[in-house]
């Protein structure tokens, strides 16, 4: 994939799920399931999903986000990419793009856990001005490890809706 291919960031379709679950199984040790995810369409009074594809006559899902947006926070619950595509700001991409698509429903702080030992998202997420908020002792199983939590808010939160958009075409 060359940094020149056009990316556009939608919603995420029912039709999206298989290639999704195949990402999220190439991306965690405990991989959500299909059910899970079907959940997540099921509330969408709460549930934001978005991907992020390759522009083409074939719809490639190269990453996803899930997030719950509730009152004026937006938690993300799960963000990966396809893994041939890493390190190119596809995930960057997407938690802008949640974070846009959040503060038009009034959203205006972000947070969420990522695994100790995860140094690419915790990169990635200090590298958008996310900040380490606590560490949640034994989060996480198989392995056991424990979480970090990131946030942001305030011009921190504010300034990400200022970055260039570039190969951000953000649908609902």
């Amino acid at each position: 994939m060359g940094e020149t291919a056009t990316i556009t960031i939608d919603g995420m379709l029912l039709d999206d799920l298989d290639q999704v679950i195949a990402i999220e199984q190439a991306s965690f040790s405990m991989p959500w399931s299909r059910n899970l995810f079907l959940s997540e369409f099921r509330n969408q009074n709460v549930s934001l999903m978005l991907v992020a594809r390759a522009a083409g006559a074939v719809r490639t899902v190269l990453g996803y986000i899930v997030c719950w947006i509730v009152t004026d926070e937006l938690h993300i619950l799960d963000l990966a990419t396809l893994p041939y595509v890493r390190q190119q700001g596809i995930a960057s991409r997407l938690v802008l793009a949640a974070i846009g698509q959040g503060y038009k429903r009034r959203v205006r702080r972000a947070f969420l856990e990522v695994r100790a030992s995860n140094e690419a998202a915790l990169a990635l997420y200090r590298g958008l001005g996310f900040i380490r908020s606590m560490v949640r002792q034994g989060y996480y199983d198989m392995p056991v490890e424990d979480a970090v939590v990131m946030s942001i808010e305030g011009e921190a939160f504010l300034s990400l809706l200022s970055r260039p958009a570039e190969g951000r075409n953000v649908g609902s």
